[in-house]
């Protein structure tokens, strides 16, 4: 028993533990989408998290891996939100590409996460980890391909190197929209893909995108779903038609039968 009640005091200690980290990297991602990370202090981040300022240093040395851990969930919830299309394209390199282009075009659309996402990127090896591991399974099989003799290792290098230079490119306001196939363009090239496949996988990634860009506007023009009425009782529908139809309810109408009708006052004093 003794055991038990000390694995669970442990398990309730990793539990709260990792709470408090989420704690403050919530609050660190909203201070940060306020303003330029760079700005906000361990302070501020405690107060947000409502945290003392020795539970910081728990979980973190210094605010740059905080800053790690919350490029890191960046990074990973926008790889999460575009793994049902990668999902949905057979061929490796065209995944790959399209994971490429739509990193850029995330980029374009903040820049602050852009800046933010490429310069932990570079720092710390962990961000990105699970982004990764899927661009080195898409990119071993397309190296197959190949002519261009990479090592995945390398392969992986410079892919993933090219995007995250190319991202904070884009976020520091050097590089924008158009540089963004080119870019891509150029991952391929230097992959050994060639010139005819990487212009049939332009064409293809700018389909998917439009597509993409299509279903996510008719998902915003669709009216809101209205809210169901709560189905009525049996009794509450059954009185509702008759009041459409203009009958009665059976209680009142039998409340009409057994009362019996009123006396005058003469009637009473005859009786």
């Amino acid at each position: 028993m003794a055991n038990v009640n000390l694995e669970r005091r442990a398990e309730i200690g990793r539990e709260k533990r990792a709470r408090t980290k989420a704690q403050l990297v919530t609050a660190a991602k909203a201070l940060f989408s306020r303003r330029s990370w760079e700005s906000v202090t361990i302070d501020e981040v405690v107060n947000e998290a409502g945290v003392a300022k020795g539970t910081f240093y728990g979980h973190f040395n210094d605010l740059d891996e905080l800053a790690a851990a919350v490029a890191d969930e960046l990074v990973q919830s926008f790889d999460d939100l575009i793994q049902p299309q990668r999902l949905s394209i057979a061929d490796p390199l065209v995944r790959m590409a399209f994971g490429c282009d739509a990193f850029l075009r995330k980029a374009l659309e903040d820049r602050s996460w852009a800046l933010l996402v490429a310069r932990m990127a570079r720092s710390y090896p962990t961000v990105g980890q699970v982004a990764r591991s899927r661009l080195s399974e898409d990119l071993r099989l397309g190296l197959e391909r190949s002519q261009a003799g990479l090592s995945l290792d390398l392969g992986l290098e410079v892919v993933f190197g090219v995007v995250v230079q190319i991202a904070a490119a884009i976020g520091e306001g050097r590089l924008g929209d158009r540089d963004r196939p080119e870019a891509v363009c150029c991952i391929l090239a230097a992959l050994g893909v060639g010139k005819r496949e990487i212009a049939s996988i332009a064409t293809q990634i700018a389909s998917i995108s439009r597509s993409v860009v299509r279903s996510g506007r008719k998902r915003a023009d669709a009216p809101p779903a209205t809210a169901r009425q709560k189905p009525l009782a049996p009794l509450e529908r059954a009185r509702a038609t008759r009041r459409s139809s203009g009958q009665s309810s059976p209680r009142s109408g039998a409340a009409r039968l057994v009362t019996p009708p009123r006396r005058s006052r003469s009637a009473a004093r005859r009786g």
